[in-house]
């Protein structure tokens, strides 16, 4: 039987989907639960809906979205995408998004956008062009790198223009070749992130943002909490909390990705807090005690004086007392319980061998002897850089890979050592032995200690890390090879400590919500 037809000629049941697409299509958050079938929290529907009023009132404002990791803003982001395309593919118009690199932050917007995509509207109907934009009808997005040498001149954006990682992102890149892409439609934007320094473009429009809002009073600047993010998802607090402990609260992660607070770009690595809890109370030693520490578990970091800085005669050491050294930083590790869900393991520091101005083919055999026969050492990290490499593969045939581990220091290596340095001394996992009557331990120490003190940070872009000693302060030798020890005790190659349950690392625990 055939369905009695409404006035205007359609059927009852096309007058029904055609009522069930505007309510879907007219409201955000019904898109992303009934077509995209994955709901999005109160936090997150908040900017959708503020950034979705300034395009359909044609105000062009520019919005900047603060959210921790793992708290859903690139689910956000997608989901905002499909939904303009999916209102635009019939009228036209174009969506412009840009981040710090194309692989792998850009390639991952375009498999979420695409995933969103995949729903019961518009599944089979998009297409993907060029590499680097999507086709739904008439709508367009395009997805381009901001990095400095990019190419990007000529593209539009007359419904949205976003940028992720906005504090990775040059603010003159942006300002000379992105903003101009929406001039003719006063685009609305979208500056996505996490803080760096004061100095980034995330945090310039930020402050440009809260000055607009005491004039007009107009919501421009949205920050999300961790605690916002665990009423909604209480895993999601028990995760952040761990990471916390186990990181400590000064750490640059916990500060900008979840704390959400601005780091400075520079200045001290270590304060007075921090070198106090370096300070460990255990005693120096002369060799292995596996009744104190157990069988197995000791460690080695190795930093290597520099080519030029070797002295086959001897006189660098009486002319300059303070060259760069050879260190070797012995450590016991073991398996400590930071939280109910992280194990990681916890190092003291028990003896540092240093030399200065010896040839580095009379250090090899020394060297062995005391990480094979004297110690027994488990695991072993030497810096490989330059003439470094040389310590390191001699080394690793005399040990064998699964000990020895080769580091070359390059800038993405060093700020990684740095992040896991501090995230050990933050967290009490790093301790260096006390005073004792060992003068030669105790004159390590202090110059370890000295370095410690002297240290400086510096940071860049991309959240990459520097440290070092200040040239006209000395050296940072010591400091190097201790924070190589972080760097040398996998959790699968430590014994268990006695008397402590074997733990698991932490897992992020939002899964579709990853960032």
């Amino acid at each position: 039987m055939s369905q009695r037809a409404e006035p205007d000629g359609s059927s009852g049941r096309d007058q029904a989907r055609y009522a069930g697409m505007r309510r879907v299509l007219g409201d955000f958050g019904t898109f992303a639960r009934v077509v995209i079938q994955m709901p999005l929290r109160e936090y997150q529907l908040e900017v959708a809906r503020a950034v979705l009023d300034s395009i359909h009132q044609r105000r062009g404002l520019t919005f900047t979205v603060l959210m921790p990791r793992q708290a859903g803003k690139n689910q956000l982001s997608a989901h905002l995408e499909a939904f303009l395309l999916t209102r635009s593919q019939r009228i036209g118009g174009s969506l412009v998004k840009c981040a710090p690199t194309f692989r792998p932050q850009l390639l991952t917007s375009i498999i979420r956008l695409q995933r969103a995509l995949d729903n019961r509207l518009t599944a089979g109907r998009w297409r993907r062009r060029s590499g680097y934009s999507l086709e739904l009808g008439a709508a367009t997005i395009a997805f381009f790198s901001a990095e400095p040498r990019a190419n990007v001149v000529g593209a539009t954006a007359s419904v949205l223009l976003e940028c992720d990682e906005a504090q990775a992102v040059a603010a003159d890149k942006w300002e000379r070749d992105f903003r101009p892409m929406g001039a003719t439609a006063n685009v609305t934007s979208v500056l996505y992130g996490t803080p760096w320094t004061d100095d980034t473009l995330l945090a310039r429009q930020i402050a440009m943002n809260r000055e607009a809002e005491a004039r007009d009073g107009v919501r421009r600047h949205f920050r999300v909490d961790w605690t916002d993010v665990a009423r909604a998802v209480p895993a999601y607090g028990i995760y952040v909390e761990a990471e916390i402990t186990r990181l400590g609260e000064h750490h640059p992660i916990v500060r900008t990705q979840y704390l959400l607070r601005t780091v400075a770009g520079g200045g001290r690595l270590l304060d007075a807090s921090q070198l106090a809890l370096l300070r460990g109370d255990h005693p120096p030693q002369a060799g292995p005690d596996p009744s104190r520490w157990g069988a197995g578990s000791c460690v080695a970091g190795i930093d290597v004086a520099g080519e030029d800085e070797e002295d086959p005669d001897g006189l660098a050491v009486r002319t300059n007392p303070r060259r760069d050294s050879t260190v070797v930083t012995i450590a016991f590790a073991q398996q400590a319980r930071v939280s109910e869900l992280v194990v990681e393991p916890r190092f003291h520091v028990v003896r540092q061998y240093v030399w200065r101005g010896t040839r580095h083919r009379e250090l090899y055999p020394r060297i062995l002897a005391l990480l094979k026969d004297h110690w027994r050492c488990g695991a072993v990290v030497v810096d490989a850089t330059g003439v470094g490499g040389g310590l390191a593969a001699f080394l690793g045939a005399a040990l064998g890979p699964r000990v020895v581990t080769p580091y070359v220091y390059t800038a993405a290596s060093k700020s990684k050592l740095a992040y896991d340095f501090l995230a050990a001394v933050n967290g009490g996992r790093l301790k260096l032995h006390a005073e004792s009557a060992d003068s030669e331990a105790n004159d390590a120490r202090r110059e370890l200690l000295a370095q410690c003190a002297a240290a400086e940070y510096a940071m860049r872009a991309h959240q990459v890390m520097s440290f070092f000693v200040p040239e006209h302060r000395g050296h940072d030798d010591l400091l190097n090879a201790a924070a190589l020890v972080t760097q040398a005790a996998p959790l699968g190659r430590l014994r268990q400590a006695a008397g402590r349950r074997q733990g698991t690392i932490a897992r992020d625990p939002l899964g579709r919500q990853s960032e």
